[in-house]
């Protein structure tokens, strides 16, 4: 069965970065959002299995993206992807249900890993 991901990021470079990883590692980009309300969206439409979110967005920010697509659905897999000096809103969002978190610039093993792994368990993915 193929993975689907959303990705989003409000930078088109880092889109392709995260997607081409992930595509190399068997994933399917089932859509890609610039900003947090499409990201809402899309995961409504498309239901991915996992969601890459960028946290500093102009708009709706990834965290109340984050929020909002966990109140429609709880167990919805959301990995930020965001820059390290960036720890408040981090952890942040780690607090409100994000999975996991890569920081920028990633290595596309890491973040395959990371991706794979919040899929393999059913009680989230931190622990690495």
């Amino acid at each position: 069965m193929t993975k689907r991901v959303l990705v989003v990021d409000d930078s088109m470079l880092m889109r392709r970065m995260i997607g081409d990883s992930l595509t190399d590692d068997g994933w399917e980009v089932a859509g890609e959002a610039a900003a947090g309300d499409e990201a809402v969206t899309l995961y409504q439409t498309l239901r991915p299995d996992a969601v890459t979110m960028d946290i500093v967005m102009p708009g709706t920010s990834g965290i109340e993206a984050l929020e909002t697509i966990l109140k429609h659905d709880s167990r919805a897999k959301v990995v930020v992807v965001s820059a390290l000096n960036q720890t408040r809103l981090i952890s942040d969002a780690i607090r409100k249900g994000a999975q996991d978190f890569i920081a920028k610039p990633f290595l596309p093993e890491q973040l395959q890993e990371t991706m794979n792994r919040c899929l393999d368990q059913t009680s989230g993915c931190r622990g690495s």
